[in-house]
């Protein structure tokens, strides 16, 4: 067994100042203030003893949309995916949705597979890799963003993409055939559903049991409803790239806020959306219903002003992800940063933040046993200082990353 003592743990609606967490296998077996007697058959030689005062100890970050890290995309091929579960722990990430931007067939295919290769064989000391999130060809060129216009498409045969200057004839049905043939490994997949034939593929989606998120959208309220109403339970990166909320044109934002069985993901790095902003969306749909994301890219990690990649398209790394032209693409920060902007200027309390970075994210992907701190969840925490940084990260009741070690353990 495992004991860490000393630290304040972030436990399910309260903070319990200097306790003991007690780590039996890959299993919690206690968070208390002080730790039971070892069960006779147990060794004592066998336990490894850890002292964190002035330390908190929380749940492991969940990331459901992350493109990227120090350098690697998720579309850069080979063993890219490995390179960002094995990057993550470092900022207390214990898992994660590989996501694309939209891409042709080749790239999908090729992403697939390295994230069902990853997800079979876990880089020692790496994060897990959950499926992926498809930030999908289905969306709206007028709401692209970084998103390249030449790789949208609409279901079906109708070739689209040869009327946005694509030099290929792929259509709409070549992108869902690559969903279908890796479906285990498509977790969460965003559309637009004002796009012609995107309600009907909503519930097709949702009938193969993907998570369908609104996003990338100049959707009006009634057509978000509509989306909603086919399945879709989520929504990708909240007020940004999506019709804004006016007093007698709710929009997409709107629906969002006021539907509570759809859970959204908010970007909180403060600049994709205002703090302001960010607890107006967590005062309306309460951290249960917010999932923290990064929107993380290749420049996450790396210093400003150096540039990365974006899917194949440049970016420079400043307080957000930038295109050549100035639009942001994605973002820079990393999961650490997200839970400390969320404690400081969003205002959550500890276990709030919580709930935003790890027991959401877990509890909308129906991952048992992740997201939070109980005797018999998945040891699956990070160890922080006073500052929010990273010390420890633990995944399976394995130290994977230690500050002290200069890195990976």
């Amino acid at each position: 067994m495992i004991r860490l003592a000393g630290a304040d743990l972030v436990l399910p609606g309260r903070i319990l100042s200097g306790g003991v967490l007690v780590v039996d296998g890959d299993r919690i077996r206690e968070a208390a203030a002080v730790a039971s007697e070892p069960p006779p058959d147990a060794s004592p030689h066998a336990d490894l003893h850890f002292q964190f005062p002035d330390h908190y100890i929380v749940p492991g970050f969940i990331d459901v949309h992350v493109h990227g890290i120090e350098g690697t995309d998720s579309l850069d091929g080979g063993d890219a995916i490995a390179e960002m579960a094995g990057r993550l722990p470092r900022y207390g990430v214990t898992a994660f949705c590989p996501t694309s931007i939209a891409c042709d067939p080749p790239a999908l295919r090729a992403m697939l597979t390295g994230v069902r290769r990853a997800r079979t064989t876990r880089p020692p000391g790496g994060a897990r890799v959950l499926p992926a999130h498809l930030e999908s060809n289905f969306i709206n060129p007028e709401y692209k963003g970084a998103q390249p216009a030449a790789c949208l498409r609409t279901p079906g045969r109708d070739p689209r993409g040869a009327r946005l200057s694509s030099p290929e004839s792929w259509t709409g049905d070549d992108i869902l055939a690559e969903i279908a043939a890796a479906r285990p490994d498509v977790g969460i997949v965003t559309v637009a559903p004002e796009v012609d034939g995107v309600v009907d593929l909503i519930r097709d989606l949702a009938a193969h049991g993907h998570h369908v998120s609104l996003g990338h959208s100049g959707a009006t309220y009634e057509q978000a409803l509509a989306g909603i109403e086919a399945g879709a339970r989520q929504a990708t990166h909240l007020f940004n790239r999506m019709t804004p909320v006016a007093h007698r044109a709710p929009g997409l934002a709107g629906a969002v806020l006021e539907c509570d069985e759809v859970i959204a993901e908010l970007v909180s790095d403060g600049v994709h959306v205002h703090p302001a902003m960010m607890r107006v969306a967590l005062a309306a749909k309460r951290p249960e219903r917010i999932m923290a994301i990064t929107d993380g890219t290749a420049g996450s990690g790396l210093p400003r002003g150096v540039t990365s990649r974006l899917g194949g398209r440049t970016i420079t790394v400043g307080d957000a992800a930038y295109l050549e032209d100035g639009t942001i693409a994605g973002s820079t920060l990393t999961m650490d940063r997200a839970f400390a902007l969320l404690t400081s200027a969003a205002g959550l309390s500890m276990p709030d933040a919580v709930l935003a970075c790890a027991t959401t994210p877990a509890r909308a992907l129906g991952l048992q046993g992740l997201g939070v701190l109980a005797p018999g969840a998945v040891a699956d925490f990070v160890v922080l200082d006073r500052e929010l940084r990273v010390v420890q990260t633990w995944i399976a009741g394995t130290l994977a990353y230690d500050r002290t070690s200069n890195g990976s353990v």
